[in-house]
């Protein structure tokens, strides 16, 4: 029985020799390769199309701040709110501006009083300094004591004034209609003022999700070929997501470098937003830039470069021959040849170890 067996493997092993000797051996320069994939060269429409990368962002996007430094007292939206123009965000604790206002009301108060007595001295000084009962000194300083009387009263009323303006910006209120992103702070937490010598602290993140952009860098070598107007198709890798259009709104004049790649800021406007893209998603974008009608075309994969040449394997007869190609543009799967080929000519998909001229 094992005797039986061994002499089983062995028929085997001779005879998977035997086939690759044999199959090797057909294989050659000009040998038979009728078993070897092909396809035939055809006449297609091809449309070749730029293949970028963006994320998606509001066209209204803004950071609140505070005008007035303090306290969170109250925070009056979270995030995906939906706000009108006007109404308010998150309000600032107002103690302290409170008690600035009532200084400033006693101080103008205070100011009445004196501008009062004063005027009332400036106005007798003047009758008796028409009449010459008194000097010209003693007028001139009772003028002058009315004069700084007056200005007193408009300090204070300036001041207060200016009270009044920070109290109302303790009340951060939504500069435009649009949706709460991200809320940053928290009810009783210190904030800082923004001001001309610093940034402040940021409340939230606030946009119009009802007009979204598309934000991509373009290199400098495929910047050419895009031009504001440009319709484009925007995907989402790895969603069972139906494409949308977008066209191109904007492209910047002067170059940057990101991630080591010198190009040029490209911003979409997306046309067709039913609500599934929201700010931050990573999208893929096509964009056509160019189109030939009934042109004859091969597989890309069916043409390889061979001593700085690009070639195709056609097979004739059962032989390989090896063929220089003039290749037009291609839609990523299909290459136009604008000379070298003819419609019908079958055309190996894969570079043959010893394929040259049969």
């Amino acid at each position: 029985m094992r005797r039986a067996a061994w002499i089983l493997v062995i028929c085997l092993v001779v005879g998977l020799v035997l086939w690759v000797l044999l199959g090797r051996g057909s294989g050659g320069r000009g040998g038979n390769v009728s078993d070897e994939p092909s396809v035939e060269a055809g006449v297609r429409d091809i449309e070749h199309r730029l293949l970028l990368t963006g994320e998606v962002v509001p066209a209204f996007l803004v950071q609140i701040k505070s005008e007035v430094g303090g306290k969170i007292k109250e925070l009056m939206v979270r995030p995906g709110d939906e706000v009108k123009r006007g109404e308010i965000l998150a309000v600032i604790d107002d103690t302290e501006i409170l008690t600035e206002k009532a200084s400033a009301e006693t101080e103008i108060e205070g100011s009445l009083l004196a501008l009062e007595k004063t005027r009332g001295n400036y106005e007798r000084a003047r009758a008796l300094f028409e009449e010459k009962l008194i000097s010209r000194e003693v007028y001139e300083n009772l003028r002058a004591d009315f004069a700084i009387a007056e200005n007193a009263l408009e300090k204070a009323r300036a001041r207060l004034r200016t009270v009044e303006d920070r109290l109302s910006k303790t009340k951060i209120v939504a500069p435009a209609d649009g949706t709460v992103l991200d809320v940053l702070v928290n009810v009783g937490q210190v904030v800082v003022a923004a001001a001309s010598v610093n940034a402040g602290t940021v409340l939230m993140e606030y946009g119009d999700l009802k007009t979204l952009l598309i934000n991509s860098h373009v290199n400098q070598v495929d910047s050419p070929l895009l031009k504001p107007g440009q319709e484009m198709v925007v995907k989402v890798a790895g969603a069972n997501f139906k494409p949308v259009r977008a066209r191109i709104e904007f492209i910047a004049p002067l170059a940057t470098v990101r991630n080591n790649i010198k190009g040029f800021q490209v911003q979409a406007l997306i046309l067709e937003n039913d609500g599934r893209l929201k700010p931050g998603m990573s999208v893929t974008m096509e964009v056509p830039v160019a189109r030939v009608t009934g042109v004859v075309s091969v597989p890309i994969s069916a043409i390889f470069r061979h001593e700085d040449k690009m070639v195709v394997y056609v097979r004739k007869a059962g032989l390989t021959e090896l063929r220089e190609v003039e290749v037009g543009i291609n839609d990523f799967g299909f290459a136009e040849i604008r000379r070298g080929v003819s419609a019908g000519e079958e055309i190996l998909l894969f570079e043959p170890s010893m394929g040259g001229k049969g």
